[in-house]
């Protein structure tokens, strides 16, 4: 809708009794979503209402936008770049996943450099440690493989950041509390409800008695955390609590890390440090050096899962040659009695095939040399 003003006015630089007519047109439109125009795209740049170019044209760079694979934001090289480089993202995303502590004032990232040996090294090395305006120590890391004995290897780098604060003879006053925030692209408690978990030092039979805050660690499964909000949508249910808007931060960080992808899901969100977020992960995706770097950090870690993988494995198969010993050892012996040193000895030493072959002997040998050969 276009409306035309018309009236008169005074300049301060004209002439004394002279007015000037004066011509004001204001032009108004509805609200549209661009986004819903993406349909008519080609028609766009044709069409009579100057605005339809504007559009095409914001469409066309959010499709070229689209076109870049976009890196995984729970890679721990992207995840630091995006997060070691701005103090103040990293403080809302602490602050969002600490829903119920006070907001995070200043932020000061102790890491900030990646150096290139931490590319191959092991995850923790891209964590990102900082410091609040209290002194409290933060560590803050995305874990996507999970780890056996995660709870103590996480245990334990806490308690350094704790232990290194003083040297002997320092007095404990001049310890600060440690905090991390570790976000799991795994389900840690499998078959419970809740997704965000905060451990602390507490007693076991008064739970609300807490030891201290030397050492707390937030924990979310983003896997089960997005399983959560996606079964909430679809019952239609929403927050009306006076935490509503720091349970939608974190709601809005959980479906950056699970749906960045996704350009429908991403545009819906109005959370302004995602919307940073994600225009820093368009642009590290841009970038061949960043590509390159969060390429070798995927390879470090899948060749690591490899190896975990092949160790198992193989501990499976030690499992199995040794269950295939004890069994031929137990019927050796209700077939033929006690048995003396050298059994032990060959059956040690023997190959898969050989402890199939006697195996299938077993049953029907007559002596004991018989079954196992001659020794």
């Amino acid at each position: 809708m276009s409306v035309v003003r018309l009236g008169r006015a005074a300049l301060p630089f004209q002439a004394p009794g002279v007015s000037v007519r004066i011509c004001e047109h204001v032009m108004r439109s509805p609200v549209a979503k661009l986004l819903d125009f993406e349909p008519q795209l080609a028609g766009l740049p044709h069409h009579a209402n100057p605005f339809a170019l504007l559009t095409a044209a914001h469409l066309t760079a959010l499709r070229i936008r689209a076109d870049v694979d976009l890196l995984d934001p729970k890679n721990d090289y992207v995840f630091k770049r995006l997060f070691a480089d701005s103090p103040e993202l990293l403080a809302e995303l602490i602050s969002a996943v600490r829903k119920d502590e006070p907001p995070l004032e200043v932020l000061q990232v102790l890491n900030p450099h990646i150096l290139p040996e931490d590319l191959t090294g092991k995850p923790i090395e891209l964590d990102v440690l900082a410091r609040d305006s209290t002194g409290h120590l933060f560590n803050v890391e995305v874990q996507v493989l999970r780890y056996p004995r995660w709870s103590a290897r996480s245990t334990f780098y806490l308690a350094r950041m704790l232990s290194t604060q003083i040297d002997a003879g320092q007095h404990y006053l001049a310890l600060k509390p440690v905090v991390g925030v570790h976000l799991l692209d795994f389900d840690l408690v499998e078959g419970h409800p809740s997704a965000l978990w905060q451990f602390e030092m507490r007693d076991r039979h008064h739970p609300s008695v807490r030891l201290g805050d030397e050492l707390t660690l937030f924990v979310v499964e983003l896997p089960k955390a997005d399983r959560l909000l996606r079964a909430r949508a679809q019952q239609g249910s929403v927050d009306t609590d006076a935490d509503a808007n720091t349970a939608a931060a974190l709601e809005a960080w959980i479906k950056f890390f699970k749906h960045w992808k996704e350009a429908q899901a991403m545009s819906d969100l109005s959370y302004p440090p995602v919307q940073q977020a994600m225009k820093k992960l368009q642009d590290l995706s841009r970038n061949e050096e960043d590509r390159y770097r969060a390429l070798a950090r995927d390879k470090a870690l899948y060749d690591e899962l490899s190896l975990l993988n092949d160790a198992r494995e193989e501990g499976r198969e030690k499992g199995r040659e040794e269950g295939r010993k004890a069994t031929l050892a137990r019927l050796l012996n209700r077939r033929f009695g006690p048995l003396p040193h050298w059994v032990d000895s060959r059956l040690q030493q023997a190959t898969p095939a050989q402890l199939d072959t006697w195996l299938d002997r077993v049953l029907d040998a007559s002596t004991l040399e018989a079954a196992l050969g001659n020794h």
